[in-house]
């Protein structure tokens, strides 16, 4: 699966006030990073933003799905939210999501790297 090169611009650009984006592979699709903290991932042809536990009524709320996958003959789940329908258009929702996906990524606890696994731009 091919990561959308014109939704990683999209985002980059309505992110632009908020900070800088980056982004890192991840199984065919993208990790997106706002100065450094992980905010959303692009999969599945769609963007999905950080969720956590205090946002989760939020996420309920607007009928954001968790993001699923298939793994050893059943489903698993990240804490992930399909974004609005809005934010594919509307700089001002995307944004405001964001800043929710962005608080979730600065409570959540920092991952440590596995020995022998550097870092790529």
């Amino acid at each position: 699966m091919a990561v959308d090169e014109g939704l990683v611009a999209w985002v980059e650009e309505a992110m632009a006030p908020l900070g800088t984006v980056t982004g890192r592979a991840m199984m065919g699709g993208r990790t997106l990073y706002c100065d450094g903290t992980v905010f959303a991932i692009l999969g599945l042809d769609a963007l999905w933003f950080k969720a956590d536990a205090q946002t989760d009524a939020e996420w309920d709320a607007a009928g954001c799905v968790r993001f699923t996958y298939e793994r050893d003959g059943g489903t698993a789940s990240m804490n992930y939210r399909r974004a609005p329908d809005d934010c594919y258009d509307d700089a001002d929702a995307l944004r405001g999501w964001a800043a929710l996906a962005l608080a979730a990524g600065r409570r959540a606890p920092a991952r440590r790297r596995k020995a022998g696994h550097g870092t790529q731009a």
